[in-house]
């Protein structure tokens, strides 16, 4: 996982599977949450899911979620997870707002 922690921008995949643990969910269901809420264009592969959760855990974004049932483990999303996905989405919101204005043509430039 590329994330910029220290810049706040965090991967697709990354948001994607911090927005899918807002309700508690195991390893297959968030496969299946992130290439349903991106229409299939975003599939995670087990190795990609499994790391990324890791990684996720180690920073305390997400934890595992109630007793573990057999081989399945669920996740649900921590305190500080919720920070980074609402910093996430008040910087998408930004850069948003920012391209569309640009490409309004309402840009002040100082060239012209």
């Amino acid at each position: 996982m590329r994330d910029n922690e220290r810049g706040g921008a965090l991967t697709e995949v990354t948001f994607f599977i911090l927005l899918s643990v807002f309700t508690p969910r195991h390893g297959y269901a968030i496969m299946q949450f992130v290439e349903e809420q991106t229409a299939g264009r975003l599939t995670l592969g087990a190795g990609t899911l499994y790391g990324a959760l890791n990684t996720l855990a180690e920073r305390g974004w997400i934890a595992p979620h109630g007793e573990r049932g057999g081989r399945r483990r669920a996740y649900c999303i921590t305190p500080a997870g919720r920070v980074a996905a609402e910093r996430e989405l008040q910087r998408l919101r930004t850069l948003a707002e920012t391209a569309e204005r640009i490409m309004a043509g309402q840009e002040e430039t100082e060239h012209g």
